[in-house]
């Protein structure tokens, strides 16, 4: 039986599976609605307000049944946080499934294109790791896009302030006239404080969701002026002028160390370009490294001296500002 064949055959048993678990778990939303209309109405248990105050069911939506994938990789770390932070209704079992599909497709297409045995699991790692890398990727645009737009919310938050707004009403505003990501951001704060949740804990949640160092300033800032008193708007407007600061310094480290960055880039690159130039030219050649026992340990050393260098690279023209 061929190597399709067989992937095919095991994609369709596991799609099977987590069919089956998931219409066997459906009946689970019922429980969310109860509870959630429990807490509402104050008639929950105390061990369920506690569970709520670390995270509410109010923002939590109701068709949020763990599959088999999320209850696999559950234990690995809060894998909803980093889909939130990305800002896509992806799951983790679609992420999963995407990865399994795009793996069998890179299987079939270098057994149909010739490429070598060996190299096919290689193929396979590489087709199913591109969800991932694209959901990583999309969080860290959109992370980057969020600081981008902190000083000007922070401004807008000042002057809503001095002009007699509630900070619940500077959030609105933020909300209203603010692209995504921070008018998104903002805009659930708001909601949830209609909804209920104290200030200080929709504050918690944002700094959660977005891990900026700048934002947990803003947090810990309001949740101090609103325990001991003070002049909140001249605070945001110092810590925006801290962040365009830095903002400033960090672009003239990034146009020194442009150099050093691209030089690492032509270095980890080459001698995979040049492994796959020579395998086009003369297969046979760099096969070895693959079928000889000492040729085995070279890749391996390769491969290790490869992640050694990209750290000290890294370390190098990595600066904190």
């Amino acid at each position: 039986m061929s190597p399709l064949l067989i992937g095919i055959t095991a994609f369709v048993a596991v799609s099977a599976l987590v069919g089956g678990v998931a219409m066997a778990m459906r009946d689970r939303s019922s429980t969310k609605v109860e509870d959630r209309l429990d807490f509402m109405t104050g008639s929950g248990q105390s061990s369920y307000a506690a569970k709520a105050e670390s995270s509410s069911v109010l923002s939590q939506p109701l068709s949020d049944v763990p599959g088999i994938f999320e209850s696999m990789f559950g234990r690995l770390g809060n894998l909803n946080l980093l889909f939130e932070q990305a800002d896509t209704s992806m799951t983790v079992t679609q992420l999963c499934l995407t990865s399994i599909i795009l793996g069998i497709i890179g299987t079939g297409a270098g057994a149909a294109l010739g490429v070598h045995l060996m190299l096919l699991p290689l193929i396979a790692i590489l087709m199913g790791g591109v969800p991932l890398l694209w959901l990583l990727f999309r969080r860290r645009r959109r992370l980057k896009a969020f600081a981008v737009q902190l000083p000007d919310a922070l401004e807008m938050l000042a002057r809503s302030l001095r002009a007699g707004q509630s900070l619940a009403a500077g959030f609105n505003a933020v909300a209203q006239e603010m692209a995504a990501p921070i008018g998104k951001e903002f805009g659930r704060v708001f909601e949830e404080q209609n909804l209920g949740i104290s200030v200080d804990e929709s504050l918690n949640a944002l700094g959660d969701r977005i891990p900026n160092l700048d934002l947990k300033f803003f947090c810990t800032a309001v949740i101090l002026q609103r325990q001991t008193g003070g002049d909140l708007a001249e605070i945001l407007d110092k810590i925006g002028r801290l962040i365009r600061e830095r903002f400033q310094i960090w672009g003239q480290v990034q146009a020194l160390t442009g150099e050093g960055r691209l030089s690492g880039i032509i270095l980890l690159a080459l001698p995979v370009a040049l492994f796959l130039v020579v395998y086009q030219m003369n297969p046979d050649y760099v096969m070895v490294l693959f079928t000889d026992p000492l040729g085995k340990k070279m890749l391996a050393g390769a491969v290790f001296l490869q992640i050694i260098g990209a750290l000290v690279i890294r370390k190098i023209v990595n600066i904190k500002v």
